[in-house]
């Protein structure tokens, strides 16, 4: 079923957007996919590309493919990433990573998705954002938004932080919700609301979490005023969830409904 924001969650977005002088009555959604299409079939070309690899930095166990049996439709309106455990490249598992770098980047807004979560030891999906200055300046300087992080081993449990220059790893600055049942159960709405020096994190009709400037360590800088680009994944292992156990099933699929983001024009 498809599930449009209701007025009153977008209220303290549209209060925030007048606060910042743009105009509330003139927000839309800017930018969405619904992942309509038949199974099998890959993400929309024009909105999404693939990361493909391993490690990225974080000792992740998966390498990231373009295959379908990764990242396709799943033929009733969702997006399925699906972490694999088979010998690839020289990996145990396999999985995806896709991208809107190059074909959709914005600063401020909200950004949302709908998303069924897999579970398991090991198991770490997330919807995040990456500022598009990666490339010039790297990481942390670009700046990271993580909307939506969690660890398959804390099924009840989701995370959001921001990492940049002096607060990055190990020492972002972070918060977390908690549920109280199972995030794999159904689908969740997840979503920040970003404007010029505030970030808010919300988890279906719940704002846990705001940061702005103050709550940055000590002469550390705020990244947070240049387009970012949309990431999501599900990685196997890493530095944040340690490896599968014996425990762990597979396959485990990540499903997403929609991902949308609501503005202004520039």
């Amino acid at each position: 079923m498809r599930r449009y924001l209701a007025p009153t969650l977008l209220l303290p977005f549209l209060l925030g957007l007048g606060r910042c002088g743009e105009d509330p009555s003139e927000v839309r959604i800017i930018w969405e996919d619904q992942f309509d299409g038949p199974a099998g079939q890959l993400p929309d070309s024009t909105k999404w590309q693939f990361d493909v690899g391993t490690g990225w930095g974080n000792a992740q166990l998966e390498y990231d493919t373009d295959r379908a049996v990764n990242v396709s439709l799943d033929g009733n309106g969702n997006l399925a990433i699906r972490a694999l455990e088979e010998q690839y490249l020289g990996s145990a598992y396999t999985s995806g990573r896709i991208n809107t770098a190059g074909t959709f980047e914005r600063a401020r807004g909200r950004f949302e998705a709908r998303v069924k979560l897999p579970v398991g030891q090991g198991i770490w999906p997330a919807f995040w954002l990456l500022g598009g200055n990666f490339d010039a300046v790297g990481w942390p300087a670009c700046g990271e938004i993580d909307i939506l992080e969690y660890r398959g081993q804390e099924p009840n449990i989701v995370h959001g932080s921001i990492h940049g220059p002096g607060y990055s790893g190990g020492g972002a600055v972070t918060g977390r919700f908690d549920l109280g049942a199972a995030f794999d159960d159904d689908f969740h709405v997840f979503a920040v609301d970003w404007d010029s020096d505030r970030i808010t994190w919300i988890v279906d009709d719940t704002r846990y979490q705001t940061m702005t400037p103050n709550d940055l360590p000590p002469n550390s800088r705020w990244v947070f005023d240049h387009p970012f680009f949309i990431i999501l994944n599900v990685a196997v292992g890493g530095h944040f969830v340690g490896p599968p156990n014996d425990e762990t099933t597979f396959p485990q699929t990540m499903l997403v409904d929609w991902v949308r983001v609501y503005g202004t024009e520039p």
